[in-house]
């Protein structure tokens, strides 16, 4: 027989304190997929609010050429 297991739910990360800032290079990487397309929710557990700035960091660090818009 198989078992159901719940899957335990992701915890927004800057809910629990770690905020994602534009100069950051490292950090704001993890959000933006192979191809260069900004992860959803579904993939980086933040929630709605943090989403949006994470898109938003993103952006500004596209602008200011320090990530690039495609890879």
């Amino acid at each position: 027989m198989a078992e159901y297991r719940k899957k335990r739910r992701k915890i927004c990360q800057m809910c629990a304190g770690k905020s994602v800032d534009y100069k950051d290079v490292n950090i704001v990487s993890k959000y933006i997929s192979e191809k260069g397309k900004i992860l959803p929710r579904r993939m980086t557990g933040a929630c709605a609010k943090h989403q949006r700035e994470i898109a938003k960091q993103i952006k500004y660090a596209r602008f200011m050429a320090l990530i690039p818009y495609t890879k």
